[in-house]
């Protein structure tokens, strides 16, 4: 009865809170749209340093796993959302089975939070993915390789805990699985592909409307296994583009999902697309939409969850988003380089997220341009990247 009764209650300039586990970059950003319509908000994060500590009307600093501390958290909350994965999934469920609204909902992030589990469900429900196999340890998978069970080249995904790049592993050669694990892992056929595709899609809390985003193309530094850059309009054909978001709302559907659904896709070199992995929330892949299309993603996230209605997903103009990471081989308080530089070109904008310290491969902030067109926008894109410099002070 309270969640029917929430649909009614006054979202602005009210006591109505919104709880946000994790106070990241990503926060930070919902954050920008919170302040904008004075949402109540309080941030649980682990770190005395997190980007939202600034921006919310509450910052707590305490254990995202603790059980008892998501409890007492979230315990006087209207509802609840994260910007990270990786928080206690039986406090969600027990603050659900309370009367809290909670999205996404548990039982979809558990599923998330496994990447065996996900590939299972994507099996089930027929939508197209690598194929792969499950194994209680990395030795179990070894010896799949060594009786011809699973073929080389393939990619090793850590079950749990994998983020920002860490627990994916390319396997080139049956050497490559000599390390050290006793986790449950995936082996994954490695997908000839000529692009990544993220789709990103929205759904209300009471599921009566969904918006779908455009596709993007993303290119990831073949290092860091990060997305380097973010493109849009992604090189697609019409029917690629068609295909892409029909996927990408099929995954919402089949998981039941509520708020954002960032859905990274494999163009293959066939023409084919393979679903890789989602995330319950906004997306590295979304931030263009800041500048780029008429709701943002993190305003977008916010009319979900809070039943209001959604935004217009369309585009304005063509854009390019640059990850801004930390300098090989620098570790300590960060510095900026050069940024003064990039703003003299018109349409771009820095966003930086606030942390203090830098390190290799980190994500410190990020820069959209936008342009007339694609070209254009790439061009700019490349120099503001090379300009642009995250070091130790």
């Amino acid at each position: 009865m309270r969640q029917i009764g929430l649909a009614m209650k006054t979202k602005f300039s009210s006591d109505f809170k919104l709880a946000v586990l994790g106070g990241g970059q990503l926060g930070k950003m919902l954050l920008y749209e919170t302040r904008k319509w004075d949402v109540y908000t309080k941030v649980l994060d682990p770190s005395s340093e997190a980007p939202c500590r600034m921006a919310c009307n509450e910052f707590v600093r305490g254990d995202l796993n603790d059980y008892d501390t998501v409890m007492n958290f979230a315990s006087d909350a209207d509802v609840v959302t994260i910007e990270i994965e990786h928080v206690n999934v039986q406090a969600l469920r027990d603050l659900k089975a309370a009367g809290k609204a909670v999205h996404p909902d548990p039982e979809m992030l558990a599923v998330i939070k496994n990447k065996a589990r996900q590939k299972e469900l994507y099996q089930k429900n027929q939508l197209p993915t690598a194929s792969f196999e499950v194994f209680t340890n990395v030795a179990e998978a070894k010896k799949a390789v060594e009786d011809g069970r699973f073929y080389l080249p393939c990619v090793w995904k850590s079950a749990e805990g994998g983020y920002d790049g860490k627990g994916v592993k390319m396997i080139r050669a049956i050497a490559d699985l000599d390390f050290e694990t006793h986790s449950e892992c995936l082996l994954e056929e490695k997908v000839d592909f000529a692009h990544e595709i993220g789709v990103i899609v929205a759904t209300r809390a009471d599921q009566k409307q969904t918006a779908v985003y455009p596709p993007v193309e993303m290119d990831f530094h073949p290092e860091a296994n990060l997305v380097e850059y973010v493109i849009s309009p992604a090189n697609l054909t019409e029917d690629q583009y068609s295909e892409a978001q029909t996927i990408a709302q099929n995954v919402a559907q089949t998981m039941g999902s509520t708020g954002l659904l960032a859905v990274e896709l494999f163009l293959g070199k066939d023409g084919h697309l393979y679903v890789n992995e989602v995330a319950p929330r906004p997306h590295n892949s979304g931030h263009l939409t800041i500048e780029n299309n008429y709701t943002n993603q993190f305003e977008q996230h916010l009319r979900a969850i809070l039943n209001l209605p959604l935004g217009s997903t369309e585009e304005k103009t063509a854009g390019v988003m640059v990850n801004l990471v930390g300098a090989e081989g620098e570790n300590g308080p960060v510095e900026y380089k050069h940024i003064e530089k990039a703003l003299e070109m018109p349409g771009v904008t820095p966003h930086i997220y606030g942390k203090a310290e830098t390190r290799p491969w980190r994500k410190m902030g990020h820069v959209t341009i936008i342009g007339p067109d694609r070209e254009e926008a790439m061009r700019k894109a490349v120099i503001a990247k090379d300009i642009i410099r995250v070091q130790r002070r």
